[in-house]
């Protein structure tokens, strides 16, 4: 089950230059930075309330997000939704006919288990499922 937005992923050219103006001009404090190398990425978050903003930096030019900012520029790149179960829910999405990226979670940032959808049969958004990592 969805239980809420977990974080808006916002593909950058640099976190060193996007940074400041999230913490200068809108007051947010960057909490966390980590580096996916299996997403050639690395990450910052911020919270807003509940939801967290997931800055996304290429770390190579075969990365997704790379890719993206050169045919979209920077901006938003997925929406991320949390689950209690992220088996059930890309089963789910799968028997309604969603196409899957991803047909198994894979380890993302912040240690949790992701998944995601592809933006041709989500109406043209990139969505994420995101759940706790079990051992």
């Amino acid at each position: 089950m969805i239980t809420k937005i977990d974080h808006l992923g916002i593909a950058v050219r640099s976190l060193d230059e996007t940074i400041p103006y999230y913490e200068k001009s809108l007051g947010l404090k960057c909490e966390h930075r980590e580096e996916v190398p299996s997403q050639k990425v690395r990450t910052a978050f911020f919270t807003v309330g509940e939801v967290h903003l997931e800055l996304l930096e290429p770390t190579s030019p075969e990365s997704p997000i790379a890719k993206f900012i050169e045919k979209n520029g920077e901006g938003v790149h997925h929406v991320a939704f949390a689950t209690t179960d992220i088996h059930a829910q890309l089963k789910g999405a799968a028997a309604n006919g969603v196409r899957l990226i991803n047909e198994q979670p894979f380890e993302g940032a912040a240690g949790k288990l992701v998944a995601f959808l592809h933006p041709k049969s989500t109406h043209g958004v990139l969505t994420e499922f995101c759940a706790p990592k079990t051992n």
